[in-house]
């Protein structure tokens, strides 16, 4: 049967190599390893999920439910900021809570003491110190919204805090989190005794090819070495879906202008591909050269080169540059790689753009659809 595209393709062998990789450096560590579900929240795969014992971050109380639902295991919750109304669904389904500032603490702590169920309590910190060099994507630059800084602080923690939760990475290396590390425990460390659980957060790319291991492992075991009483957690998002499926559209039509020759696609890189706008990056492409974004432009009309654009009526809706073997032709697959963490997650309706299918690539070759959307999933979103 033939594919009918757009469509979201997992495949289920990458996906069970990075957790059993992930699954070995818990082992190796001693540390706790979750999946974010910022990142990564297709809870149809979320038995396999399971087979490997992961549990699951939160932001949102919706996450939060999903992880208790799906996952059968209650968050880590962390939100920039909690309400009233939301707060006791939060309670309902997590087993940590980490707060974002001292008022929301003071705000929310009543609350928590008051739960039926145990639910330890956290605060998150800011080192001040981020390798991340996109603006948008670092939590520690100047100004932020995330997180206390150590001089805001009292000499002894708050009532009740058991934990401290720092986010600092994006798709980072081992290297970036030993570095880091010095800059927490410089600022932090004081508070380490008192406190029963340290939270690393998220970016830590543990599976991409180049990422050391080794180092992550022995970084780990330094902080348990150091402070044995502390269990640590890491909450890495892309790790555990980096590489593993692909986004597979059709070309519907071909145009120039000025001599940039584009290729429309049945998808749109606003709603289904939002951070290669937003960071911005230039995805692989199966079977294509990538080039620079300018090669269209100072190359006018060369054979095989083609712009990528989307479907919307976003003006902006294309993306960069490639060399294909051969001339692009309506009808024609183009496949973009790694296209399942922080893309499934963040795909929108806008502009009633028809919104790729779900499937998964089993172990035999089966391809099973995990769902099809129709218009009726729009219209139900516009009101």
């Amino acid at each position: 049967m033939p594919l009918r595209t757009p469509c979201y393709i997992v495949e289920e062998k990458l996906l069970r190599r990075n957790l059993s990789l992930i699954r070995e450096v818990a082992r190796e560590s001693g540390a706790e390893i979750i999946v974010s579900f910022k990142a990564f929240a297709l809870w149809r795969v979320f038995p396999i999920l399971r087979e490997y014992g992961f549990g699951a971050s939160a932001s949102s109380p919706y996450e939060a439910r999903l992880a208790l639902e799906e996952l059968g295991s209650p968050a880590h919750t962390y939100s920039p900021a909690y309400t009233e109304d939301t707060f006791p669904s939060v309670l309902e389904c997590s087993q940590s809570v980490t707060f974002n500032s001292l008022s929301q603490y003071e705000r929310f702590y009543p609350l928590l003491r008051q739960s039926k169920r145990p639910v330890s309590c956290g605060l998150r910190i800011n080192p001040e110190y981020s390798e991340i060099e996109t603006e948008l994507y670092n939590p520690c630059a100047p100004g932020s919204r995330f997180g206390i800084l150590a001089d805001q602080l009292p000499d002894k923690l708050p009532e009740g805090v058991e934990g401290l939760h720092c986010h600092c990475h994006c798709e980072s290396s081992a290297e970036a989190l030993q570095r880091t590390l010095a800059h927490i425990e410089a600022k932090f460390s004081r508070y380490f005794r008192d406190i029963k659980w340290l939270n690393l957060g998220g970016g830590h790319l543990m599976t991409r090819k180049d990422y050391n291991v080794g180092l992550l492992i022995y970084i780990i075991k330094g902080i348990r070495s150091r402070y044995p009483w502390l269990h640590v957690v890491l909450e890495p998002g892309s790790a555990f879906a980096w590489q593993t499926g692909t986004l597979v559209a059709s070309v519907v039509d071909i145009v120039e202008n000025k001599g940039i020759r584009t290729a429309i696609l049945d998808v749109s890189f606003t709603c289904h591909m939002p951070d290669c706008l937003e960071m911005p990056y230039q995805p692989a492409v199966r079977g294509a050269e990538t080039l620079s974004p300018s090669y269209c432009s100072e190359h006018p009309l060369e054979p095989c080169v083609y712009r990528l654009g989307g479907n919307s009526c976003l003006s902006g809706d294309f993306l960069g540059c490639w060399r294909f073997p051969k001339p692009l032709s309506i009808g024609d697959h183009v496949v973009f790689e790694d296209m399942i963490h922080y893309t499934t997650v963040k795909t929108t309706m806008f502009n009633g753009i028809h919104h790729p299918s779900l499937a998964i690539l089993r172990l035999d070759g089966t391809l099973d659809t995990l769902r099809q959307f129709t218009y009726e999933d729009y219209r139900s979103r516009m009101c």
